[in-house]
């Protein structure tokens, strides 16, 4: 895999695999959509995440939100890259209530969008969601 936004393409690699090892414990029994997500911290760590469905839906969580959910509660909040999988024929972004979540914590955060069929797309989080609604918005 190639170097991304500063991040070589052996981690991009890596965090690949390991989203893909989400996946595997993802709980999608009413889409059958299993997304796995790897989070790469700013000490070197990675933190995994799956979607976890409801009979609710609107109490479904994202892979993404997950990931980013567990990096806070063990006290992390930078983070340099994340790499996201699905079983999509095409490579799928997060859907906008992810975006905004991991633009909170990283205005340029470089993601790596897979599926199971191998293939991949880099994109930034400023790409996907370039007018978000920030901190200063609230002044």
């Amino acid at each position: 895999m190639k170097d991304f936004e500063g991040i070589k393409g052996e981690v991009w690699t890596r965090l690949a695999s390991e989203a893909i090892e989400a996946q595997n414990r993802a709980y999608a029994p009413y889409s059958d959509f299993a997304v796995g997500a790897a989070l790469l911290l700013d000490d070197g760590s990675i933190v995994h995440g799956c979607n976890v469905e409801n009979a609710t839906f609107g109490a479904t969580v994202c892979a993404e939100r997950t990931a980013v959910g567990s990096a806070v509660a063990l006290g992390k909040r930078k983070f340099l890259a994340i790499a996201v999988v699905t079983p999509a024929d095409s490579c799928v972004a997060p859907c906008g209530i992810c975006r905004q979540v991991l633009a909170e914590f990283s205005e340029k955060l470089p993601i790596l969008l897979s599926n199971n069929a191998g293939e991949h797309e880099f994109v930034t989080i400023d790409e996907l969601l370039p007018h978000r609604f920030r901190k200063s918005d609230f002044v």
